[in-house]
């Protein structure tokens, strides 16, 4: 682990796997959000909340209860917060997706929106829970 004021990176699979999943726990985002596939490097600025995972190959996904396939890069990156990733690069979904969120309420939804258009698809939150 490398440390440098408030970035904490953790390379390899395993300790970026943990990372990535207690990155997600912490801002309260389903732990199957990223599915991703021999991880390199993750990363994390807790001063401006950006985030970076760097991964082999790019990782192809469908959530089969809502039969969407997302595609994963091979270099994701954004800023997370609470129930939110904003200024997202990396995932697709037909199109690029630049925000995740989560809503506040017991709605249950999470809602995807594109970088073109701002065009917002939402989703029943345990579609992306772990193991999905």
């Amino acid at each position: 682990m490398a440390q440098k004021e408030g970035r904490c990176v953790k390379k390899g699979h395993e300790e970026g796997m943990r990372k990535a999943v207690s990155l997600l726990e912490k801002f309260e985002l389903p732990l199957g959000l990223l599915p991703l596939g021999n991880v390199r490097e993750v990363g994390f600025d807790r001063n401006t909340g950006y985030m970076w995972i760097i991964q082999e190959k790019v990782v192809e996904h469908k959530f089969e209860s809502i039969s969407k396939l997302f595609i994963y890069d091979t270099e994701i990156n954004g800023y997370i917060k609470k129930k939110k990733i904003e200024k997202l690069n990396g995932v697709r979904e037909g199109e690029p997706v630049s925000q995740i969120e989560v809503d506040d309420s017991s709605t249950g939804k999470i809602h995807f929106k594109s970088r073109e258009g701002g065009i917002v698809k939402t989703f029943p939150v345990e579609a992306f829970a772990a193991g999905q």
